[in-house]
This record gives structure tokens, sequence and C-alpha cells, in this order.
């Protein structure tokens, strides 16, 4: 497993050792010992149709560490970091996942997470460090202006759920400590 360190404190990527054949491949994903201090109790599945935008969504008194990747598909995926504390608090990254790369992001409890889907679909797993908690969530705009998150073009717009339409600016958005 490859460690990659991103511009912004504590958020990482991971690729996997691949080891294939004309069989097939097999590769580790995961590791408790990769994550010390950190236990996943949720792992989610979802499937989303191309030009989706999910996010950017957190939890605040349940904060969700997530180690999210794309089993079909691609998809672009941004972790913005929330927490006052941090030295990196109001920056985002973002990378491309996908199925052919196979890599996996880490966010930490503390970053608001969303992601575009590139490809016609895709689906995305993540393993989650704390429940869900639909009374808990919040949603920052993904087009907040004072952000600049360089989203990939997508000519009609993304398709954005209502919830996600209602998203807050991140002048206004509640912050971890």
């Amino acid at each position: 497993m490859k460690r990659i360190d991103t511009p912004i404190e504590d958020l990482q990527i991971f690729e996997s050792t691949m080891f294939g054949d004309d069989r097939g491949f097999f590769m580790e994903i995961f590791r408790a010992e990769w994550f010390p201090g950190h236990s996943f109790v949720q792992d989610n599945h979802s499937k989303s149709v191309g030009g989706t935008l999910r996010g950017l969504h957190y939890q605040l008194n349940s904060p969700q560490g997530k180690l999210v990747r794309v089993t079909d598909g691609e998809v672009y995926d941004v972790a913005l970091d929330l927490r006052q504390s941090s030295k990196t608090f109001g920056q985002w990254h973002g990378v491309i996942l996908s199925s052919d790369n196979k890599r996996q992001c880490w966010l930490p409890p503390g970053f608001a997470h969303g992601f575009l889907v590139m490809s016609d679909s895709a689906e995305f797993q993540y393993k989650c460090t704390d429940y869900y908690d639909s009374t808990d969530e919040h949603s920052i705009a993904w087009n907040d202006p004072a952000l600049g998150i360089d989203w990939p073009v997508i000519d009609a717009g993304p398709r954005l759920s209502a919830k996600d339409e209602q998203g807050v600016l991140f002048k206004d958005a509640v912050y971890y400590a």
C-alpha cells in the first residue's frame, strides 16, 4: 500500500499494490493497522448516474472519518477541511477516483465531502468511523464562489438533490473546533 499525502493536513490518498495475471487481479484495500486510532462501524455503497454531484456533506456532532473508493466508473472527489484548529482550515482538495486507478481517499473526521460523477454512472463505496445521523447532517454549497472548487465542467450543469440545492455558503456554515 502506498500512502500519498495531499496539501491538506491529514487527508491522504492510498494506492494498493495490485497482483494480476490473465485471470484477473488481487489487492488489499483495507487493514485496521493503516488507520490507528480509528475504527470503522458502517460501510456504504451508492450508485449515481453521470453528472450527479453529491455534497458537500458532513455531520457536526457525530463526525465521520471516511475511506472512499470507486468500484465502477469515475468521480471527482472533493474534501473540504472544516477543522478550525487545522492550518488547512477552509482549504479543499480534489482527486479523481475510478475503477481504473483503484485509488482510495482517507478523509479523517472534520471534513465536508462531495463528489461529481464523471462517467456514465459510478458505484461509490466507503467505510465510516461513525454512524449516519440524518438529524446531524449539514451541507455546504458545492458552488460557493468563496471556496473556488474547480469542479470538472458539465455541459448541462450537475444533477443535484433538493438537499444539495439548499447547501449554505461556507461563511454561514458551522465548523469543527
